[in-house]
């Protein structure tokens, strides 16, 4: 069986283009993705995300409503608030700006299993080229959810192992991650030095 590519050795600089992309799918929130025209008028809108993290591996799974699709990045990015997203831009031919996210709060550590984090799933975040934008940035189409993600890995050592994500929207669309890490660190980033919770942030 042929072996699939590192999604950050067969793309290169074009993994950062899409980690642009995908942070600022969760920095629009879900507040801009109910009511875009808010965007540039309401002041509390404002992206809260604090850090964010580009991960390097292969995705051995990737389903949307039963369709498979390679990836092009996986990134994991969290707020101040404790809300926190899986994101995944699609190698998508069709649509460049293919781009999702596994959106839930109140993830933690397994107290059991220190290398274990687990976020439960809550909502569905979707991008696509055909979606409005604000300011050049494109709103995604929030869908409620029920899932989980499952992260392992060492994050006081910057080491990833595997992302687990399932999860099943209201009109039964069905979302499946699985990520394998090819042994590289993560790349971890902090948008603005916060003290998060502890529980709430994987990578204290």
């Amino acid at each position: 069986m042929r072996r699939r590519p590192s999604v950050t050795s067969r793309l290169g600089w074009r993994v950062v283009q899409c980690l642009v992309a995908a942070l600022s799918l969760c920095l629009v929130g879900s507040a801009l993705a109910q009511d875009p025209t808010t965007a540039s008028t309401d002041p509390e809108i404002k992206p809260d995300i604090d850090l964010y993290a580009l991960m390097s591996g292969t995705c051995s799974k990737l389903t949307v409503d039963g369709r498979e699709f390679p990836c092009k990045a996986v990134a994991f990015f969290h707020s101040e608030k404790g809300r926190a997203h899986f994101t995944v831009a699609l190698d998508d031919p069709a649509d460049d700006s293919h781009i999702i996210a596994f959106s839930g709060i109140n993830g933690h550590r397994s107290r059991a299993q220190q290398d274990l984090y687990e976020l439960p799933v809550d909502r569905m975040l979707l991008n696509s080229k055909d979606r409005p934008r604000v300011d050049g940035i494109p709103v995604p189409a929030t869908e409620t959810s029920a899932g989980v993600c499952r992260q392992i890995g060492n994050f006081a050592s910057l080491q990833v192992a595997s992302v687990t994500c399932r999860a099943t929207d209201q009109a039964g669309r069905a979302y499946e991650l699985q990520f394998v890490s090819d042994g590289s660190p993560i790349t971890l980033r902090r948008v603005r030095q916060t003290t998060p919770n502890i529980q709430h942030d994987p990578y204290q």
